[in-house]
């Protein structure tokens, strides 16, 4: 969530904001619901002074044998309090309603962001290899196929639509990957490895943003109790509530997670193969930075997705998204896009982005710069590291030889055991 100051002294600016990312927020209603429970917090103010000074005179005229003066008094006491009480009530419907009205606003982007509404507005900023055809390649779900690494009708009878059943040398593959993911991270770029819960109650999903907007999108399995969409709501949410020290920062975690989905394959997009899961495997880097760090950091996070591109070896292009295309949550954020060959397609294989302080607001994590100073709000990134179904379409599809087999990249040679994928 925004900072309530500045929705008050800069609504314009707020406004300006919301509204590159084409959303309208709701300035005006939040400002006069804010001047009304403040009006209210004088009153009562008042009222309680009022209160205390009546109650102090109470056992004074009584000692003084004022009774009817005492009678008053006592009388009044209890009028205030009631005034008190109806006041207190209407200052917890106003907190209420700001609270409401706070978690519909959308994080404003950063300056460098540039200004567009749809990905084709995306601007790419760099490149990593030649994406050029490979005369060998056919669609991944075909390669799957052939080389029995995927079973997608026995995925849809257990399951349902949008989920699949790896087999043989492609659970091999998929567990490589993600064990290569997690060990570059956490050996090479210091990442603290941490394994979380896939089950996260509705305080986390707003703690991340997640809700209340997208809860259409999430799978709820008992009255708070929710399958995660990434391993960022529980990541995120181990400091909620937190104070954290200075000197602690930057906290940086990788974590592996299975995430779950219901949006997939929405409005009939990417429906064939593996590109668009209801549930599916993805390594999360979350950091935790001090403010004026953060955008260093989220080069150096995007850097660090980045080298797992390279290390094995796919082409991959790096997009700075433009304001209407990158949600509610981010300041700003790079998209990652490997090459298939076989579709002549770029898929995002990671989201890295400066959250600043609109998660740390919503999750109360704060820090202290020295002991016993004032807290302040860190700034929360986080990107995927990556995440595993679009990386597999890439290597298949890239990796594919005329003999019909895949070549892996040296990278993998060690945790899959062998050097290529064969018919078995």
């Amino acid at each position: 969530m925004l900072d309530r100051q500045l929705i008050r002294t800069e609504p314009d600016k707020v406004r300006a904001g919301a509204a590159r990312k084409g959303i309208e927020a709701p300035v005006d209603e939040f400002l006069a619901v804010d001047g009304e429970r403040r009006q209210v917090q004088v009153e009562l103010n008042a009222l309680q002074a009022e209160l205390n000074q009546a109650s102090k005179s109470i056992g004074q005229l009584r000692a003084e044998g004022k009774m009817e003066e005492f009678e008053a008094a006592r009388a009044l006491t209890g009028q205030l309090k009631e005034t008190i009480r109806v006041k207190e009530d209407l200052m917890r419907g106003l907190d209420e309603k700001l609270g409401e009205l706070e978690l519909k606003f959308p994080n404003l982007p950063h300056e460098s962001v540039p200004d567009g509404m749809t990905a084709e507005e995306n601007v790419v900023v760099r490149a990593w290899g030649d994406p050029e055809p490979n005369p060998h390649a056919i669609p991944h779900w075909e390669i799957c196929a052939e080389l029995g690494l995927a079973d997608f009708e026995r995925g849809v009878k257990v399951s349902g639509s949008g989920f699949v059943v790896y087999t043989g040398a492609g659970a091999r593959l998929v567990r490589s990957l993600i064990n290569f993911f997690v060990d570059q991270q956490t050996d090479s770029h210091g990442y603290r490895e941490v394994w979380a819960p896939a089950v996260v109650n509705s305080r986390a999903l707003i703690g991340t943003g997640n809700l209340p907007k997208f809860e259409d999108d999430l799978y709820k399995i008992d009255d708070d109790a929710y399958l995660i969409p990434t391993a960022e709501v529980p990541v995120t949410n181990l400091h909620a509530g937190e104070i954290l020290s200075g000197d602690d920062l930057p906290v940086r975690y990788a974590a592996y997670t299975p995430c779950f989905r219901r949006e997939a394959g929405a409005a009939g997009r990417d429906t064939r193969g593996i590109q668009r899961m209801h549930q599916f495997d993805k390594v999360e880097l979350v950091r935790f930075e001090r403010p004026e760090d953060s955008y260093d950091a989220l080069e150096e996070l995007t850097g660090h997705a980045e080298a797992m591109l390279q290390k094995l070896e796919l082409p991959y292009r790096v997009l700075l998204l433009c304001a209407g295309d990158m949600g509610d949550k981010g300041c700003k954020c790079y998209d990652l896009e490997a090459f298939a060959p076989a579709e002549q397609k770029w898929l995002e294989v990671s989201s890295c982005t400066n959250f600043e302080a609109y998660q740390a607001r919503r999750a109360d994590i704060r820090f202290r710069r020295e002991q016993g100073g004032k807290p302040e709000f860190v700034h929360i990134l986080n990107g995927s590291g990556l995440a595993i179904p679009r990386v597999l379409i890439a290597l298949l599809e890239n990796g594919r030889q005329a003999d019909g087999s895949v070549a892996l990249p040296q990278a993998l040679h060690r945790y899959f055991g062998a050097e290529r994928i064969t018919r078995s």
